[in-house]
């Protein structure tokens, strides 16, 4: 059995699979454990990635499996989608499978990878007493990355010279911190008119719900910076503390990762404006 972390993924769905591949090739755990209840179609896809293995070069194993036993000695497990219903885990179905995980496991990091999970985010920590700094959710990851693309596009430059950093309740309460953002170092406002930024925030809205592979790359990157402490600042739905807003209060925020969990929140600096917002979404939300 390998020394090095692993990661158990519950749910074979789209996104269950596009993460158990994403995870597979970055090669940062010993294994991992893709879990579904159609054991046919997790062990199929699990097949399928180990196969690229000899061709890419990772040493990661993906394996395949119907009950959730193999998640007991994980070090990240991530609640994604069920392969039978093609859903997320959300609701008193995926409140109870949240309740029975974190039994099952005292110590693993808890992901939902879904974007219509924050609602089981709130509801394991309010109900079911889950640490806040166990338990997160990914998907504002991938929000972030689509705002960074669109800005990208907006400005005729590449996303990865995109940096900003969004913070509320996607979609409606998404506050993005335009006044901080740079392009390739330079600030925003040099390099996008009034009129293109308007036309960006007009657009925010739709980015939410992200597909299956956005989602899945989130994910992966959180899972990469708790199983190697990199403490990479990522966007995650996060309990907040009185630092932020109301404790207990569960928002997309940039934040560390690392083997504990949660190891600190950051938050960016907001205009008055985006402050107020901020508040409202966290009011509502």
């Amino acid at each position: 059995m390998s020394t090095r972390p692993s990661i158990a993924i519950v749910g074979a769905g789209d996104l269950g699979g596009a993460l158990a591949s994403a995870l597979a090739r970055r090669d940062v755990a010993g294994d991992v454990r893709l879990l579904d209840e159609t054991a046919e179609i997790a062990i199929g896809k699990a097949l399928d990635i180990q196969q690229a293995a000899a061709v890419e070069g990772f040493r990661t194993r993906v394996l395949g499996a119907r009950d959730l036993l193999p998640a007991a000695g994980a070090h990240v497990i991530v609640l994604a989608d069920s392969a039978g219903a093609q859903a997320e885990w959300q609701g008193e179905t995926g409140l109870a499978l949240l309740k029975r995980l974190a039994t099952l496991n005292e110590r693993a990091i808890l992901v939902c990878a879904g974007a219509e999970q924050r609602g089981l985010i709130v509801r394991g920590v309010g109900e079911l007493h889950i640490a806040g700094g166990r338990l997160i959710g990914s998907a504002p990851g991938a929000l972030a990355s689509a705002v960074r693309a669109l800005v990208a596009l907006e400005a005729e430059g590449s996303a990865r010279d995109v940096a900003l950093a969004l913070v509320g309740v996607p979609p409606d309460g998404t506050v993005v911190s335009w006044s901080e953002a740079t392009i390739a170092g330079t600030p925003l406002a040099r390099r996008l008119d009034p009129t293109g930024l308007r036309r960006v925030m007009a657009r925010l809205p739709y980015l939410w719900p992200p597909g299956p592979f956005g989602l899945a790359v989130a994910a992966a990157d959180a899972c990469a910076a708790v199983v190697t402490g990199s403490q990479r600042l990522l966007h995650c739905f996060v309990s907040i503390d009185a630092d932020v807003g109301p404790r207990g209060r569960i928002a997309a925020m940039p934040v560390a990762l690392g083997p504990s969990g949660v190891v600190r929140i950051v938050m960016p600096g907001l205009s008055a404006r985006e402050q107020v917002l901020f508040e409202n979404a966290l009011a509502i939300g």
